[in-house]
Protein backbone atom coordinates (compact mmCIF):
# COMPACT_ATOMS: atom_id res chain seq x y z
CA UNK A 1 0.00 0.00 0.00
CA UNK A 2 1.46 3.28 -1.15
CA UNK A 3 1.14 6.70 0.07
CA UNK A 4 -0.20 9.32 -2.81
CA UNK A 5 2.53 12.22 -2.28
CA UNK A 6 -0.20 14.46 -3.48
CA UNK A 7 -3.19 13.55 -1.60
CA UNK A 8 -1.07 14.08 1.52
CA UNK A 9 0.61 17.39 0.42
CA UNK A 10 4.15 16.03 0.16
CA UNK A 11 3.86 16.72 -3.92
CA UNK A 12 1.70 19.58 -5.72
CA UNK A 13 1.51 19.14 -9.30
CA UNK A 14 1.03 21.47 -12.36
CA UNK A 15 0.51 20.22 -15.57
CA UNK A 16 -0.39 21.70 -18.96
CA UNK A 17 -3.89 21.24 -20.58
CA UNK A 18 -3.22 19.31 -23.65
CA UNK A 19 -6.12 21.25 -25.27
CA UNK A 20 -5.34 25.09 -24.49
CA UNK A 21 -1.91 24.90 -22.86
CA UNK A 22 -2.67 26.51 -19.90
CA UNK A 23 -2.08 25.17 -16.35
CA UNK A 24 -4.45 22.45 -15.13
CA UNK A 25 -5.56 22.15 -11.61
CA UNK A 26 -6.21 19.19 -9.13
CA UNK A 27 -9.35 18.57 -8.60
CA UNK A 28 -8.35 15.67 -6.29
CA UNK A 29 -9.00 12.16 -6.12
CA UNK A 30 -11.10 10.76 -9.13
CA UNK A 31 -12.79 7.99 -7.01
CA UNK A 32 -13.57 10.97 -4.39
CA UNK A 33 -16.57 12.10 -6.69
CA UNK A 34 -18.13 9.08 -7.35
CA UNK A 35 -20.59 9.96 -4.89
CA UNK A 36 -20.94 11.18 -1.68
CA UNK A 37 -19.74 8.34 0.29
CA UNK A 38 -16.45 7.19 -1.72
CA UNK A 39 -14.12 9.66 0.14
CA UNK A 40 -15.14 7.92 3.56
CA UNK A 41 -14.28 4.40 1.82
CA UNK A 42 -10.78 2.67 1.91
CA UNK A 43 -8.66 4.05 -0.78
CA UNK A 44 -7.14 0.32 -1.69
CA UNK A 45 -10.93 -0.94 -1.81
CA UNK A 46 -12.03 1.79 -4.32
CA UNK A 47 -9.25 1.31 -6.39
CA UNK A 48 -10.61 -2.12 -6.99
CA UNK A 49 -13.78 -0.80 -8.11
CA UNK A 50 -12.67 2.22 -9.99
CA UNK A 51 -12.77 1.05 -13.59
CA UNK A 52 -8.40 1.42 -13.63
CA UNK A 53 -7.38 -2.19 -13.70
CA UNK A 54 -3.40 -1.60 -12.97
CA UNK A 55 -3.95 1.33 -10.52
CA UNK A 56 -3.98 -1.03 -6.93
CA UNK A 57 -1.18 -3.09 -8.43
CA UNK A 58 1.19 -0.03 -9.92
CA UNK A 59 0.35 1.85 -6.86
CA UNK A 60 -0.77 4.46 -8.64
CA UNK A 61 -3.28 7.25 -7.46
CA UNK A 62 -6.05 8.57 -10.19
CA UNK A 63 -6.64 12.05 -9.72
CA UNK A 64 -8.90 14.21 -11.82
CA UNK A 65 -7.28 17.69 -13.30
CA UNK A 66 -9.19 20.06 -14.84
CA UNK A 67 -7.94 23.46 -16.67
CA UNK A 68 -9.96 26.49 -15.32
CA UNK A 69 -9.21 28.42 -18.77
CA UNK A 70 -10.54 25.73 -21.25
CA UNK A 71 -12.39 23.17 -18.86
CA UNK A 72 -10.32 20.54 -20.43
CA UNK A 73 -10.83 17.47 -18.01
CA UNK A 74 -8.10 14.92 -17.27
CA UNK A 75 -6.96 12.03 -15.90
CA UNK A 76 -3.59 11.79 -14.65
CA UNK A 77 -1.82 8.92 -12.09
CA UNK A 78 -0.10 9.76 -9.63
CA UNK A 79 3.04 7.82 -8.62
CA UNK A 80 2.90 7.01 -4.68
Amino acid sequence: MGICPVCNGFMNVALPCPNCSGSMENSGREADLYDDYSPYMPIDQMKLEDGYPADFLEEECPHLFICPRCGTSKIFFIKE
